[in-house]
């Protein structure tokens, strides 16, 4: 048999590991039903597919459908407390434990009914090496997917039984961190939600420094305190570097993420782009893809350029920025964005309708600085929260990879 010693393990353990097949460690893997069964209301048996497995868990939402409990006895597939599933259709080797939800499977679901505790396998199972080779055996083109034959002959190393526990129990703390930091940004998340839909609603008052009441609030649009709203141009004739090259940044209009610096001639630049050069504080404004996700752009961001899917605003020099930031990020304007959005193969909101949204904001601008620097208070501390999360997956990331062979 053949044996090996991973990089990273805990000092009482010497033994080498040895090396399996899933097939060999299970009673069984299989997967779920190929073809639709029968939908009913008044059930408490999910359907699933390899969609619902998120973050380790069986996820059921609104939309999840449900079967009749004759249905699920007909497709029973034994699942037990040693039961792992992982998504083998579209989304490929997301795994969740099975904790005696009352499931029945999809064709995307597979499953493993291990012969030994789970825990250890639900590990190893989310390491590079073997989501790797998953990867590299998928068939289909255009859709695809992981066959039983491949999670069947999977290969893993295993040590005995005592560190296995050791490992499971150690990585399943990091997995607690990360749920409790994840709450946590939920948390804050909802108490932003909460709290700015009362402010907007001004059910929630700031007083000046003498505990006044400010003055009473108006409505605005948007097109009333602004310089400009345009849209991108698609940036094109990119090249890796040059003389009389103009460096810029290419927004990604999909998660308004900067892309990695390209090279474009200056002259195009000026010209063709000269629509959607960026400016410092501009607000970018998806109306397509994402459509209402925003950012503010900063100085060290510039020269950056984006494109059609983004919509430029330039605020007037008298406009709170953060405010207003604040304003495009209320639940407001998500019931706005569902009322007038486009019905299409890709919707989308246009100009008219951007400059169109109106909104009660305070006359005083001092009231909105303290709104402003109030919700800015609470989205530093969900970045703070956002950025411990990061850190922990790459901990844990590093884990999975010096700790399994």
């Amino acid at each position: 048999m053949e044996t090996h010693q991973p990089k990273l393990r805990f000092p009482e353990f010497e033994d080498d590991w040895n090396n399996f097949t899933l097939e060999q460690l299970t009673d069984k893997v299989g997967d779920g039903l190929h073809g639709t069964p029968e939908y009913v209301d008044n059930s408490d048996v999910y359907f699933i597919n390899g969609n619902n497995l998120i973050d380790g868990k069986i996820v059921i939402s609104e939309t999840s459908k449900k079967v009749s409990l004759e249905t699920f006895t007909k497709n029973n597939k034994g699942l037990n407390s040693n039961s792992i599933l992982i998504s083998i259709n579209g989304t490929i080797g997301s795994i969740s434990r099975y904790n005696n939800e009352k499931i029945m499977l999809g064709k995307s679901v597979g499953y493993f009914n291990f012969k030994q505790s789970k825990d250890f396998y639900f590990h190893i199972l989310q390491s590079n090496k073997v989501q790797d080779y998953f990867v590299s055996e998928l068939t289909g083109s255009t859709i695809k997917n992981l066959s039983l034959k491949t999670l069947r002959e999977t290969n893993i190393y295993q040590p005995l039984l005592e560190e296995q526990t050791r490992i499971a129990n150690f990585l399943s703390a990091v997995d607690e961190k990360l749920n409790l930091l994840k709450e946590k940004k939920s948390l804050l998340e909802d108490y932003k939600k909460g709290v700015m839909q009362k402010i907007f609603n001004q059910e929630i008052r700031f007083k000046d420094d003498n505990g006044n009441d400010y003055v009473d609030w108006e409505e605005k649009k948007l097109r009333d305190i602004t310089t400009l709203i345009t849209k991108g141009t698609t940036p094109k004739n990119f090249v890796n570097e040059g003389v009389n090259y103009v460096k810029i940044e290419c927004i990604d209009g999909k998660n308004l993420n900067l892309k990695k610096c390209l090279f474009i001639e200056e002259e195009t630049h000026n010209k063709e782009l000269k629509r959607s050069i960026l400016e410092e504080n501009d607000i970018l404004f998806a109306i397509a893809g994402s459509i209402g996700k925003s950012v503010i752009i900063k100085k060290n961001h510039l020269p950056a350029n984006t494109n059609q899917a983004l919509s430029i605003i330039r605020l007037d020099n008298n406009q709170i920025l953060d405010f207003v930031f604040q304003v495009l990020n209320s639940e407001q304007i998500k019931k706005y964005i569902q009322d007038n959005i486009s019905v299409g193969a890709q919707p989308n909101l246009n100009l008219e309708q951007v400059g169109s949204y109106a909104f009660n904001c305070p006359k005083s601008y001092l009231e909105q600085t303290k709104i402003a620097n109030f919700l800015t208070s609470i989205d530093e501390k969900i970045e703070l929260v956002s950025n411990q999360i990061q850190d922990t997956q790459e901990y844990k990331k590093g884990l999975l990879q010096q700790m399994f062979v």
